[in-house]
């Protein structure tokens, strides 16, 4: 801190001269005793300079509200959002969050440090804390189709970065684990900064193997068992609440039942939708949910506030207390967390709608797909068992089920009849006509096809239909919106979300977006898509071949469990 910043603090804090604002009448969660106390909250140049009798030049009295630091989320995604990044972090703060722990891998699929770089333009000096993890695995496998591949010497320009604090989730973690040069180079190059993991369902060694290694977080735990494992082993466990994966009820479930302690614990989003932000809320939906479950208010706070902050090494942010960063939320009560203020630095927040960065031209054109042979869609079907993708419902993991494909008796071919879809991913980056084809169950589409860009990691073009004309003209549709989500019913496209940049975020409104997906996602209930399931999102999630148990890349369906190609 600059001497001329310090001397004003000081001062106000020793009551010499009045504070900048003072907020009366508050009472306070202190994360430090874990206890609810009241006084009046002084900040000047920023930053709380003292909790007690203080003058301000402006005064707020809250009458009894409640404050917490601002909320961190620990592990997102800003483009899943699939809005501009400006847009989420203004509806996000308008829920209490004002730091965001931000992983760029889905842009550096695709685009690689030029995406990268525009997250970085798009959040600069705006008014929360947006610091980001650069993407470690990119492509995520190696046998993955995507973009770009980021080396170890491309991301050293990022390290002296203010704003960049480590390894994004290190998703191969059997590269980890056996050693591979260039992940190791990647995992030297962050020494001393925090590398982020991403450990689905490792056995007790590899865990500990990947320990090891020097991660130090994960956001993939699915159970309370699992997430106990990565305790024992000293790890972070950040509890995963998104629009597809829905984790939190789970891991709370048996942390209430054994009364663990939570100080290992944070919470994040991962991925969720803007239209799910503004129905259920951001993080302050977790520790809402936590604290029905039994979760103590003060314990779900620290893990929304302290806990995130000191495993990100954030030493100004996450408490209310002299030198913290005033970044406030004026809370309603500990039980239904609606904000009723929110401040960054000692500022109120307000709709903030600085004129974005312009968007380079080759972020709006990268859906390549080339010429497609019909042909490569066919799936013979001839009565031996398929290996079947079977969704799990509020999860992003998935089982194999090895079923009998319905059949067309004409052709022989496999004709999905609404319980069994047909799955294919479309290669977009480089116009190779790869054409990976499966079967699916649990989406229960029928009458048409629903389609995505946007497919976690390598954001290639994914589709589930009931008929291989829809199909094809959803993939078109897709390409004539240079990226996006759309609907074909009966041979006719129902419509569009439209996301150029990148395949992967709008370059329109948030009203505009949030309208579209209402409907869309309506559409696709009424065609089957069960009413607890986001399509788009969960449709998102069936290529990524990090994640247990079976997936659909490019290449054909994969076994995630045992490292192969089962087509």
């Amino acid at each position: 801190m600059k001497l001329e910043k310090y001397m004003g603090c000081s001062k106000a804090a020793r009551k010499l001269v009045p504070a900048d604002l003072v907020l009366k009448n508050a009472k306070i969660v202190n994360v430090f005793t874990d206890r609810v106390e009241e006084g009046n909250i002084a900040v000047t140049n920023g930053m709380i300079v003292g909790i007690g009798d203080f003058s301000g030049k402006e005064e707020i009295d809250l009458k009894g509200q409640y404050v917490t630091s601002g909320f961190i989320d620990a592990h997102l995604h800003l483009e899943s959002t699939l809005v501009n990044p400006q847009v989420l972090i203004n509806k996000a703060e308008e829920h209490g969050t004002t730091t965001f722990i931000v992983d760029p891998h889905e842009v550096a699929n695709v685009s690689g440090t030029d995406g990268i770089d525009y997250l970085l333009s798009q959040t600069e000096n705006l008014p929360a804390h947006v610091y980001v993890m650069i993407a470690s695995c990119v492509p995520a496998t190696p046998i993955d189709d995507n973009g770009c591949t980021l080396h170890a010497e491309q991301m050293k320009k990022y390290l002296d970065n203010r704003r960049v604090l480590g390894l994004g989730e290190v998703m191969d973690c059997m590269s980890v684990i056996n050693g591979d040069p260039s992940m190791n180079e990647k995992i030297e190059l962050f020494d001393g900064k925090v590398k982020d993991g991403h450990a689905p369902n490792l056995s007790d060694e590899e865990l500990a193997a990947y320990v090891i290694a020097g991660v130090t977080t994960d956001h993939e735990g699915t159970t309370y068992e699992y997430v106990m494992k990565e305790r024992s082993m000293g790890m972070t466990c950040h509890i995963r609440e998104g629009s597809a994966a829905r984790n939190l009820e789970m891991i709370v479930k048996g942390i209430v039942e054994n009364n663990t302690n939570t100080e290992g614990f944070c919470f994040c989003t991962d991925d969720k939708h803007i239209e799910d932000i503004t129905r259920e809320g951001d993080i302050d939906h977790n520790v809402r949910k936590a604290v029905s479950m039994g979760i103590s208010p003060i314990a779900a706070v620290k893990m929304a506030t302290i806990q995130p902050a000191r495993c990100y090494g954030l030493r100004r942010t996450g408490a209310v207390a002299p030198g913290f960063d005033a970044d406030l939320v004026v809370w309603d009560s500990l039980k239904e967390f609606h904000a009723q203020m929110v401040f960054y630095k000692g500022q109120l927040v307000r709709p903030h709608h600085r004129k974005e960065p312009a968007c380079p031209p080759e972020l709006m054109d990268t859906i390549h797909v080339g010429p497609v042979d019909p042909e490569k869609l066919k799936l013979r079907a001839d009565g031996t068992p398929f290996p079947v993708i079977e969704m799990i419902p509020g999860q992003i993991l998935t089982k194999r089920r090895d079923l009998v494909l319905p059949a067309d008796s004409d052709t022989g071919m496999f004709a999905p009849d609404g319980k069994i879809d047909k799955i294919a991913v479309f290669e977009r980056h480089h116009a190779t006509g790869k054409i990976g084809v499966g079967a699916v169950a649990g989406f229960c589409l029928k009458g048409g096809a629903i389609a995505s860009s946007v497919s976690h990691d390598s954001h290639n073009i994914i589709v589930i239909g009931d008929n291989d004309a829809d199909i094809l003209a959803a993939v078109r549709e897709i390409e004539r919106t240079h990226g996006g989500y759309t609907i074909v019913r009966n041979g006719e496209v129902f419509d569009t979300l439209e996301l150029p940049v990148m395949g992967l975020i709008s370059d329109k409104s948030y009203t505009y977006v949030n309208k579209k997906l209402r409907r869309m996602i309506a559409c696709a209930h009424k065609m089957g898509v069960p009413k607890d399931m986001d399509p788009f999102i969960t449709l998102s999630f069936m290529a990524l071949p990090v994640i247990p148990s079976i997936r659909c890349t490019p290449r054909g369906v994969y076994s995630v469990t045992e490292s192969r190609f089962l087509t």
